[in-house]
C-alpha cells in the first residue's frame, strides 16, 4: 500500500564469513541500519562513529543480539588519516580480514550560498567528500595487497543530481562522491575490487529530524511516488545486495534509492 512500509526482510547469509566496516554506524540512521544488515546476512562487522558514547551503545546493543564476536567498534573522525587507518587496520586484526568498507560518513547543512562561509563549505566537503576519499583510498590499498577482491559501498545522495536551494556545499560534495566512485572503481577492477555507491533521496532518522525544518521535510516526502519516505533499512538493503555476490558484475554504478519525481 502506498505510504505504509513493506514488510521486514530476514536474511539469507548472502555475506557470511564476510568482514565489513562501516562508518558512521551508530544510531538510528542509514549506517546503522547497513550494520544490522549486514550481521544478518552473517558478516562479521566493524562499526565506527565519530561520537563515541554513541558508538559503544550501538556495539552492546549489536553484540548483545549477535555475538560479542562478530561485533567490534572503533571510535573514528574520517578528517584524520591516522584514525581511519586504525579503523580498518582493527577490522583485519580482529576478524583477519577486509572485504567489504560501507563508507557512511557525512555532514550536511543548510545555507544560501550568498551567506555561506568557507568554514562551513570546507567543513561539509572534508566530512562528505574528503573522508569518504580516504576511506576509500585506505580500504583499496588493503585490498590490492591482500589478493582477494572486495567491495567498498559508497552513500551518496539524489541532491548530487537534483538541485535544492541551501544545499550547496553538501550537493558538490555527494556530486564528487559520485565521481569518486566511478573512477575508483575502473582502478580498482584490475585488481578485483568492486567500487559503487547508492543515492538515497530521503531517508528518515532522527538526526534528519533535528537538522531539518518539518515544512521541507512535508516538501520532500510529497515529491515521493510512494508518499513516504524511506526506512534506513530499505537502503541498507540495497548497500547489502551492493556488497554481495549479487551484484558480481556492477563496478562504478551510483544505485538511486529513491520513489522522487521531479
Amino acid at each position: 500500500m502506498t505510504g505504509t512500509p513493506p514488510p521486514y526482510l530476514p536474511g539469507h547469509g548472502l555475506l557470511a564469513g564476510r568482514t565489513a566496516v562501516v562508518t558512521a554506524a551508530a544510531g538510528a540512521g542509514i549506517g546503522g541500519a547497513t550494520a544490522r544488515r549486514l550481521l544478518e546476512e552473517g558478516a562479521r562487522v566493524v562499526i565506527s562513529d565519530a561520537h563515541a558514547r554513541r558508538l559503544k551503545e550501538s556495539e552492546d546493543a549489536l553484540a548483545a543480539e549477535f555475538g560479542a564476536g562478530r561485533v567490534a567498534s572503533l571510535p573514528c573522525d574520517v578528517t584524520d588519516e591516522t584514525r581511519v587507518a586504525a579503523l580498518l587496520d582493527l577490522a583485519e586484526e580482529h576478524h583477519g580480514r577486509l572485504d567489504i568498507v560501507v563508507n557512511n560518513a557525512g555532514l550536511g547543512g543548510t545555507a544560501d550560498l550568498v551567506d555561506m562561509t568557507d568554514e562551513q563549505w570546507d567543513k561539509v566537503l572534508d566530512v562528505t567528500l574528503n573522508g569518504t576519499f580516504r576511506c576509500t583510498r585506505a580500504a583499496l590499498r588493503r585490498m590490492k595487497a591482500a589478493g582477494a577482491g572486495g567491495v567498498v559501498v559508497n552513500n551518496a545522495s539524489v541532491v548530487g543530481w537534483r538541485a535544492q536551494r541551501g544545499q550547496a556545499h553538501y550537493a558538490a560534495a555527494k556530486a564528487g562522491v559520485m565521481a569518486l566512485t566511478r573512477c575508483a572503481a575502473l582502478e580498482a577492477a584490475a585488481y578485483g575490487v568492486r567500487v559503487n555507491a547508492v543515492s538515497p533521496s530521503l531517508a528518515m532518522h532522527p538526526h534528519l529530524v533535528k537538522v531539518t525544518t518539518p515544512e521541507l521535510l512535508a516538501e520532500l516526502t510529497s515529491r515521493e511516488a510512494f508518499g513516504r519516505y524511506a526506512e534506513p533499512w530499505e537502503v541498507a538493503n540495497v548497500i547489502v545486495f551492493l556488497a554481495s555476490g549479487y551484484s558480481s558484475y556492477l563496478t562504478g554504478e551510483v544505485l538511486s534509492v529513491s520513489s522522487q519525481h521531479p
